[in-house]
């Protein structure tokens, strides 16, 4: 890699680091029992909000209850989104023109932004209205967001908490994370995205006459109030085709930097909000370190894979070296204001987020590259994952590695003082085995029928990375895809929805089932037969249960996908 790429590496882990525990800190606080910064000015604004939807923000929820109110909430805006893609072209704010959505694509677009997925098998500019955009998908990528951090703060609650029956007010937990946590740090990225050129308006197409004489139809639309939350809430889904490629989004390698550190900003920093809300900071610093291992390490390797290039074009004597006049490594598919480095970056951090936003093809990464990717989405988001669900996921492989460390060396399996008993280890299993069964299951289906199989670009291996890719990315509610596969079908709509729904809602069940179970059991005193989990030791054996599992669910597919291409060249 160039010394360029290094130093947008340096840099942007310098940010991270002075950003985290700072952001962590507001979070705990803003979650925690006592007063929280900002009191003043959003406890006014929510207190109205909660006379006015029937709300006692005094009131706690046992963990039942506080699944029904978020399963309410996400069936009803699901239908709220529906409702808009079909009637779009009938509703104003549509300069574009823009028709109506056909019923398979309404129900995965509906589904995908309330999951917080944002799959896209549409063009942004061409397929949805400033209102679907504002009203629909803008308020989902801040609620999605919300209700995955509520769902964290709730797990950390049942950890910490002693014999408690409730785990928080699910209510009070979204309204909090968006009032206090998504609105202004989105506020203050989007105006620092407009000072650098990224678009906001309420413009339709503009047409614009080149040189050459030709006419070109120009997009507007409010992008950069879109593209801070986009990025900050972990959704990405663009409001260009391009995504975050397009120079109306990301147009310079600044914008660049910000969103990279935008989308791993809050899953990191809630390391550090439940290190303090256990009032045991190693915990927390366990947990980061487990994260931002798996998370460098996918970097580091699709950095190198994208800068070196494809040894077949070596051979046939094109030039890949990085010099004065060019980048150098893999450029297909890539902007040149981006480059090789900055595009694995934002791969793999894309990818290790619940965000699915790109600034490249990933469908013409190499096939090392393309391969990080893909397992990097199979780790199931923790790495550091989306907002909320990363550390949740985190703190269930936390559970798991407990037990198999008991089970090792015949210890307690206890965890924060709670005893890991066989309640919770069921509802682990169930929430590490719901995604790879839609995932392969899906997958699977995909490459037996005819029609299905039509819809990738490229045969053998790689045409199995498409497939594989897209419902891994579902599944995982990442959101991004290898652009080789043609979606926009009634198969691909209706099973990629369900799968979305599988990997959230199947997984954020048994999470709070775990936090009520946990929050209702007495801590124990550590003894001679505890296994500490705040040593360097723990976070280890963290790093490599998360590597094992997965290897052991998804290496067959890998083998016969990306590995296999990747030695043909």
């Amino acid at each position: 890699m160039s010394a360029a790429a290094w130093v947008q590496l340096a840099v942007l882990v310098a940010l991270l680091a002075i950003t985290t525990p700072m952001l962590g800190a507001y979070l705990a606080k803003v979650f925690g029992d006592g007063p929280a910064p900002g009191d003043r000015v959003f406890g006014p604004v929510e207190r109205l909000l909660y006379r006015v939807a029937g709300v006692d923000e005094r009131s706690e929820q046992r963990w039942p209850v506080y699944a029904r109110a978020l399963l309410a909430f996400s069936a009803v805006s699901v239908v709220f989104l529906y409702g808009l893609t079909r009637l779009q072209a009938h509703l104003p704010l549509n300069p574009s023109h823009a028709t109506a959505m056909s019923p398979a694509l309404g129900f995965n677009t509906a589904v995908s932004f309330v999951t917080n997925t944002n799959w896209q098998n549409y063009a942004g500019e061409a397929s949805a209205s400033h209102l679907l955009q504002t009203l629909g998908l803008v308020v989902q990528n801040f609620a999605s967001a919300a209700v995955g951090l509520a769902v964290a703060v709730a797990v950390i609650r049942g950890l910490v908490r002693r014999r408690s029956a409730t785990i928080g007010n699910f209510w009070v937990d979204l309204t909090r994370g968006v009032m206090r946590v998504l609105l202004p740090l989105s506020f203050v990225l989007a105006v620092v995205f407009v000072s650098q050129g990224v678009v906001q308006n309420l413009h339709g197409f503009r047409s614009a006459h080149t040189i050459a004489g030709a006419t070109q139809q120009i997009p507007g639309g409010p992008i950069a109030s879109q593209e801070a939350i986009k990025e900050l809430g972990t959704n990405g889904g663009g409001p260009y085709n391009a995504n975050s490629a397009h120079p109306f989004e990301n147009p310079n390698p600044v914008t660049n930097l910000l969103q990279i550190w935008a989308l791993l900003a809050v899953p990191f920093a809630l390391t550090f909000a439940f290190g303090r809300m256990a009032r045991d900071r190693r915990q927390g610093r366990v947990v980061f370190a487990a994260m931002f291992t798996l998370w460098i390490a996918s970097a580091l390797l699709a950095m190198q894979f994208e800068t070196h290039g494809t040894p077949k074009l070596s051979a046939l004597g094109a030039d890949q070296r990085a010099v004065a006049t060019q980048s150098g490594g893999n450029m297909e598919g890539k902007e040149t204001r981006f480059g090789p480095a900055a595009s694995g970056l934002f791969a793999a951090s894309t990818t290790g987020t619940s965000t699915g936003s790109v600034i490249a093809t990933h469908d013409s990464l190499t096939p090392g590259g393309g391969g990080v990717a893909l397992a990097h989405i199979m780790l199931g988001e923790v790495s550091p994952g989306g907002v909320g669900a990363g550390l949740y996921g985190m703190l269930i492989f936390a559970l798991l590695s407990v037990f198999i460390a008991g089970l090792m060396v015949g210890r307690t399996p206890e965890y924060l003082g709670k005893k890991i008993q066989a309640a919770e280890m069921k509802l682990v299993v169930l929430y590490i085995i719901a995604v790879p069964v839609v995932v392969l299951g899906f997958a699977g289906t995909s490459v037996l029928l005819r029609t299905a199989l039509g819809s990738t670009a490229n045969p053998g291996p790689h045409g199995l990375s498409e497939i594989t890719y897209a419902f891994a990315s579902a599944g995982n509610n990442n959101g991004s895809a290898f652009g080789g596969l043609a979606g926009n079908t009634d198969w691909y709509n209706t099973t990629l929805g369900l799968s979305m729904l599988v990997g959230r809602f199947l997984l954020i069940v048994p999470a709070l089932a775990i936090a009520g179970s946990l929050g209702r059991k007495q801590t124990v005193p550590p003894s001679a037969g505890t296994f500490p989990t705040g040593t360097p030791l723990f976070t280890g054996l963290l790093v490599g249960v998360v590597v094992i599992v997965v290897g052991l669910t998804y290496f067959p597919v890998l083998a016969l996908g990306p590995l296999v291409e990747h030695l043909g060249l």
